[in-house]
């Protein structure tokens, strides 16, 4: 039985990216960063880490690495007279959503009263 040709392009993925997208991640770099020192989109990055395993826990750890840096940069700035903090918190905020955005319960107490006309019964 013949097989079918592929149909697309072929992928630009390589198992060596692993480690490059890690390196990069200690070098405090975004995704969008990594995406393009490897030549391709961001939406690519994630494509190929939900194909290939090995590549997603790269990412993973190229997130991981690159949270490091960015939070030991700010701790190592935080006595320096120049040092920002405002452009770090909101740099933070906008990198790492999950452990630097800041989470307000808006629960309501009390119950909730509904009114019903007797033009409504009517219905």
């Amino acid at each position: 039985m013949a097989r079918k040709p592929k149909i697309g392009r072929p992928t630009d993925y390589k198992p060596e990216y692993c480690d490059r997208v890690v390196e990069m991640g200690k070098k405090g770099l975004s995704m969008v960063q990594m995406a393009a020192k490897l030549g391709q989109a961001r939406n690519t990055l994630d494509a190929w880490g939900k194909k290939h395993g090995p590549f997603m826990d790269a990412l993973t750890r190229a997130r991981t690495e690159a949270q490091n840096w960015w939070e030991t940069e700010g701790m190592n700035s935080l006595n320096k007279d120049k040092f920002q903090s405002s452009v770090w918190r909101t740099s933070m905020q906008a990198r790492f959503r999950e452990d630097y955005t800041e989470r307000r319960d808006h629960t309501v107490g009390g119950a909730i009263t509904v009114v019903v006309s007797e033009d409504d019964k009517a219905l």
